[in-house]
């Protein structure tokens, strides 16, 4: 046991893409013998911007983007050196981010 606790955050703009990579983290930590406290859904970030439709148009017309931050928090408790050498070699979509704690 190298440390008490390992947190990991991931944030995705697709929540489907991130579903998948924190099952697949919680797979890999709990088929190396430590205890999984997660994922806890945190609280979705929303951009939202405003744009003319047209450079010369009226001011009244506009279109509205907005750009969704989905977020997950997991706590691995009790890590093993099996589950650190297998979350690195973990193989996570492209466009997930990922923050490890310990």
């Amino acid at each position: 046991m190298l440390n008490e606790k390992i947190r990991i955050r991931l944030k995705a703009y697709d929540y489907r893409i991130l579903d998948q990579s924190t099952t697949e983290i919680v797979d890999t930590a709990k088929r190396t013998g430590a205890r999984v406290a997660g994922p806890i859904p945190l609280p979705t970030k929303i951009n939202k911007y405003c744009v003319l439709r047209s450079p010369h148009g009226d001011k009244k017309s506009r279109e509205q983007f907005e750009i969704r931050t989905h977020k997950r928090l997991l706590d691995i408790l009790e890590p093993t050196q099996q589950t650190l050498d297998a979350l690195m070699k973990l193989d996570l979509s492209a466009g997930v981010d990922v923050e490890i704690k310990t």
